[in-house]
């Protein structure tokens, strides 16, 4: 596997805010804004299961 393909490629289970692509990709994933999703990481942590659970909870 090249360095450009490794590069492309992020940890599916956590959320890194600090990388502007897989901020991106999880909030379209979700359906939020990067802003949303910024403060629900900082609420329930980067484990992309608790967000998914945390919007889950939202009415």
């Amino acid at each position: 596997m090249d360095n450009l393909t490794q590069k492309e490629q992020f940890e599916r289970s956590k959320i890194n805010l600090h990388a502007p692509n897989e901020l991106k990709c999880w909030a379209h994933e979700f359906g939020i804004s990067k802003g949303e999703l910024r403060k629900i990481v900082e609420k329930v942590g980067n484990s992309a299961a608790a967000v998914r659970k945390e919007l889950e909870a939202k009415p």
